[in-house]
C-alpha cells in the first residue's frame, strides 16, 4: 500500500471521492472497524460504571474525563514526536499500546477484578494511546489524498467515526446484556488488529532532507511558536473552544439521563447513543451542499444553535422516543461543527508542523471534553442534570456572540504548499548546525512617503518570520537616511535558520514579494547573516 499522494483530478470532488485512492480506502475501512470497537467499549465502560458507582454522577462523568484528559496532557508531545520520527512506526506503537490496555481491561473484568478506579485507570491508559496516536493519524490524511480532496477526506473521517458511533453503542449495549462488558472490552482489543495490519503494509513517501532532525523539545518549541503566531490556527482554536466546552455536557450526562430520567437498560442506552451517531451519518450526506450554500462560518453557527436546542430539549424530555429524535439532531449538529473546525485546522497549517498543530486542536477538543465533563458532572451533582444541560445550552448561544468575531473561512484562501526555488543563505565555508544564535539583517530602500504602508506589510510579514523560527524581530529606520530600513531577527541556531527557509509556503512567498515590492534600489535587499562569536578568556 503506497503512501504517495495521487495527482488531483479535474473532476468535481464529491463526498466519496477520496475512497477511490486505495491507501486512503484501506485506512478508512480499518478506522471504521476500530471505531466501532471503541464505541462499544465507551458504552460498556459507562454502563459498567453506573453499576460499580451506584449511579454517582461525578464518577460516571469521570469516565469521560479519563478518556479525554490524556489528550490534554500528551497531545502536544505526541504531535511533536509524529513530526520528527517515522510516522508509520510511531502509529504501529500507539495502536499496539491501545490493544494491550483494552486486553488487560477485558481480562480484569472477566475475572471480577474491576473496580471504579481500575476502570477509570485503564480507560485513561487507552486514552494515553489515543492521545499519542491521533495527531499522527490526522496528519496522515494529506499523505493519502490530493489537497483538493482534503475537506472530503476529513469529512469521511468524521463519517467513519460517527457511523461507528451509530452502530457501536447499540451493538455494545446488546453485547453487554448478552455477554457482559468484559467480552466487549476484548472485542475492542481485537479491533486494533485490522489497523495494525493496514499500517504494516503502508509505505509512506518522505521527502529527502539534508537538514538535521529536530529534537523533541525543539519540535515542541517550534510547534508552540507556530500556534502563537499563526492567526488562522488561533482562530480555529478559539472557535473550537467556544463550542466544545458546552457541547461536552450532552456526552457526559447522557448515561444519567438514560438510567434515571428515561429508565432504560443497557440496550436502550446503547440505542440512545447510537442516535447521536445516526444523526452524524445523516448529516454527512448533506454537508457538502450545506457548506456550499451557507459557507463555513454560517454552517458553524447553525450547527451550534441546533446543538444548543437539542441540549435544552434533552433536559426536559422524559419520553425515550423523543429523546432519541433529539439526539439524532444533536449528532447531526455535532458532525457539522466538528467537521468544520477539523477541516479549518487542516487548511490552516503547513506540512512541516501539521502533526504538532493538529495536536493542538486535539488538545483543545479533548481538554474541553475532559474539563467540561468534570464541570458538568459537578453541576449535575449539586444542581441536577436538567440544570446542567440547560446551562450548557445557554453557554453555546452566548458563546456565539463572542466567537463569531473569529471567522473560520479566513484560512480557506491560503496556499500552504512549500515554496520552491528560494535562495540559500550566502556563506563563506561551512558551519556546525548547532552554531548560533544567528542574527539576520535585511536592508530595504523605501520611499519615505510609503513608509506607513511598508510598515503595515512588515507587520504581517513579521508574523511569518516569528511563526517559522525568528525571535527578537524588529524593524529599524536609519536616523540619518529616512529611506533606509533594516529588518532584524535572531534564530536559535544555523540549522533552525535553514529550516526557516524550508518552511516558507507559497502564500508566505507572495507576502514576501509584497514587502519587497516597496524596495526601490536596483539591487535586491541586502541580507546579512551574523553568527554569535566565541569570546576569548578574560584577561588576567
Amino acid at each position: 500500500m503506497s503512501g504517495d499522494v495521487p495527482p488531483a483530478s479535474p473532476a468535481p470532488t464529491t463526498a466519496w471521492t477520496p475512497l477511490r485512492h486505495r491507501a486512503f480506502r484501506a485506512v478508512w475501512i480499518a478506522a471504521l472497524a476500530s471505531n466501532v470497537g471503541t464505541w462499544m467499549q465507551e458504552a460498556a465502560g459507562a454502563w459498567l460504571m453506573t453499576s460499580l458507582a451506584h449511579g454517582n454522577p461525578l464518577l460516571v462523568a469521570l469516565m469521560q474525563t479519563a478518556a479525554s484528559l490524556p489528550f490534554f496532557l500528551l497531545a502536544l508531545p505526541g504531535g511533536a514526536l509524529a513530526d520528527i520520527v517515522d510516522r508509520r512506526r510511531y502509529l504501529l506503537l500507539t495502536q499496539a499500546w491501545m490493544l494491550l490496555s483494552a486486553t488487560v481491561l477485558g481480562l480484569c473484568t472477566l475475572a471480577g477484578l474491576t473496580t471504579p478506579w481500575l476502570l477509570i485507570g485503564l480507560t485513561f491508559s487507552i486514552g494515553v494511546g489515543a492521545a499519542l496516536n491521533n495527531p499522527a493519524w490526522a496528519a496522515m490524511i494529506p499523505d493519502l489524498v490530493p489537497r483538493a480532496e482534503l475537506p472530503a477526506a476529513v469529512a469521511l473521517g468524521s463519517v467513519a467515526l460517527n457511523a461507528s458511533r451509530a452502530v457501536g453503542p447499540a451493538l455494545g449495549g446488546v453485547l453487554v446484556g448478552a455477554l457482559g462488558p468484559g467480552w466487549v472490552f476484548l472485542l475492542n482489543a481485537a479491533s486494533f488488529l485490522g489497523v495494525l495490519a493496514v499500517l504494516f503494509r503502508w509505505r509512506r513517501s518522505v521527502p529527502a532532507s539534508t537538514l538535521p532532525r529536530e529534537d523533541v523539545l525543539g519540535a515542541l518549541r517550534a510547534g508552540a511558536r507556530y500556534v502563537r503566531h499563526s492567526t488562522p490556527l488561533r482562530t480555529v482554536l478559539v472557535r473550537t473552544t467556544g463550542f466544545i466546552v458546552f457541547a461536552s455536557a450532552v456526552w457526559a450526562l447522557v448515561p444519567i439521563v438514560a438510567l434515571h430520567d428515561l429508565e432504560l437498560d443497557s440496550v436502550g442506552y446503547g440505542i440512545l447513543l447510537g442516535c447521536l451517531g445516526a444523526g452524524a451519518v445523516l448529516a454527512a450526506a448533506v454537508l457538502p451542499a450545506l457548506r456550499r450554500r451557507l459557507g463555513t462560518d454560517r454552517l458553524m453557527m447553525a450547527a451550534t444553535l441546533v446543538y444548543a436546542l437539542a441540549s435544552a430539549t434533552l433536559a426536559v424530555v422524559r419520553v425515550p422516543l423523543v429523546a432519541g429524535a433529539v439526539l439524532v439532531g444533536a449528532g447531526a449538529a455535532w458532525m457539522a461543527a466538528m467537521s468544520t473546525v477539523n477541516t479549518a485546522a487542516q487548511n490552516a497549517v503547513s506540512s512541516w508542523v501539521r502533526a504538532r498543530a493538529l495536536a493542538t486542536s486535539l488538545f483543545v477538543i479533548q481538554g474541553g471534553m475532559a474539563f467540561g465533563a468534570l464541570g458538568w458532572g459537578w453541576v449535575a451533582t449539586h444542581a441536577g442534570v436538567q440544570t446542567a444541560l440547560l446551562a450548557a445550552a445557554g453557554g453555546l448561544v452566548v458563546g456565539l456572540v463572542v466567537v463569531t468575531r473569529f471567522p473560520l473561512a479566513a484560512a480557506e484562501g491560503l496556499d500552504l504548499t512549500p515554496a520552491e526555488g528560494l535562495p540559500e543563505p550566502e556563506i563563506a565555508g561551512a558551519f556546525d548546525p548547532d552554531d548560533g544564535p544567528v542574527l539576520v539583517t535585511v536592508e530595504y530602500r523605501v520611499d519615505p512617503t510609503r513608509a506607513a504602508a511598508f510598515g503595515s506589510a512588515m507587520r504581517d510579514f513579521s508574523r511569518i518570520r516569528r511563526r517559522d523560527g525568528a525571535e527578537l524581530w524588529g524593524l529599524f529606520r536609519d536616523a540619518a537616511d529616512p529611506s533606509r530600513f533594516v529588518e532584524t531577527f535572531t534564530v536559535d541556531s544555523w540549522a533552525e535558520h535553514l529550516r526557516q527557509h524550508a518552511r516558507m509556503t507559497v502564500s508566505d512567498r507572495a507576502l514576501r514579494e509584497v514587502v519587497r515590492g516597496f524596495h526601490e534600489a536596483p539591487e535586491p535587499p541586502i541580507v546579512t547573516h551574523l553568527l554569535a562569536a566565541r569570546l576569548g578568556p578574560r584577561p588576567g
